[in-house]
């Protein structure tokens, strides 16, 4: 199994920043991608950032050059960088990931699979 934790989320006045973090853990031979959704009240939910394990990066246009997605290999966790914030980047901002799990005895890939964090409340205040 593998589980994705999510922190870093708050109250924030518009033009402040955030740094939001994903943890990945558990049966992990290697990730593939991770990626930042995120869902405002009554909307659907949308793509901000996505990185590869190649370092191919892609955001959304409404973020672009003013979030910043960046991932510490070594930890498997993925970050979010959000500076100059406004009232409509408030949502909950969920992790996603494709991660290739390992056999049972530890040794061998298993299969690539999806899994998501809990998610992580983002406000900002105008």
């Amino acid at each position: 199994q593998v589980q994705l934790v999510e922190s870093g989320g708050g109250l924030v006045q518009a033009g402040g920043s955030l740094r939001l973090s994903c943890a990945a853990s558990g049966t992990i031979f290697s990730i593939n991608v991770m990626r930042w959704y995120r869902q405002a009240s009554g909307k659907q939910r949308e793509l901000v950032a996505s990185l590869t394990s190649g370092g191919r990066v892609n955001y959304a246009d409404s973020v672009r050059g003013r979030f910043t997605i960046s991932r510490d290999k070594d930890k498997n966790t993925a970050l979010l960088q959000m500076n100059s914030l406004k009232p409509e980047d408030t949502g909950v901002y969920s992790c996603n990931a494709g991660v290739v799990t390992t056999t049972p005895n530890g040794d061998s890939p298993n299969g690539e699979y999806r899994y998501w964090g809990q998610g992580t409340q983002v406000t900002v205040s105008s």
